[in-house]
C-alpha cells in the first residue's frame, strides 16, 4: 500500500492507494475467514476474479444448488468483503464463461 501526500492549498490530506494486486490479497485472505461459515453447512465459496469494484465468486458443494446461495453472497461475502477491503462495491456470482476464462479453461463441454 502506497501513501501519497496531496496540497490543497494550506491543507495536506494523505491518502492511501492500493494496487489490485493488494485488493485481490486482501479479498482472498477475507474470504479464506468466511468459508468456514459455508464448510459447515457443506458448501464453499470461491473467487473467480475482481473488476471494476466488483467481485465474483463461485459456490459449490451444497451451496451450489441451495436457493439461499444468493442471500449468502449478498448478506454474508458482500457485507464482510466491503468492511474488510477497500474498493469492494459488490460480490456476484461468476458466470460459466467468467470461470473459464479465471481457470484459462478453453475446451468446450458438450
Amino acid at each position: 500500500m502506497a501513501d501519497k501526500e496531496v496540497s490543497s492549498g494550506s491543507e495536506n490530506i494523505e491518502v492511501k492507494v492500493v494496487s489490485e494486486e493488494e485488493t485481490i490479497k486482501n479479498i482472498k485472505k477475507t474470504l479464506e475467514k468466511l468459508r468456514h461459515f459455508l464448510q459447515r453447512d457443506g458448501g464453499d465459496v470461491e473467487f473467480i476474479s475482481y473488476e471494476d469494484g466488483i467481485v465474483y465468486v463461485s459456490m459449490s458443494g451444497a451451496c451450489a444448488d441451495c436457493f439461499l446461495a444468493y442471500d449468502d453472497i449478498k448478506q454474508l461475502v458482500e457485507v464482510i468483503l466491503q468492511e474488510e477491503v477497500e474498493g469492494v462495491l459488490e460480490v456476484r456470482l461468476a458466470d460459466y464463461d467468467r470461470i473459464k476464462k479465471a481457470k484459462g479453461l478453453t475446451e468446450q463441454f458438450y
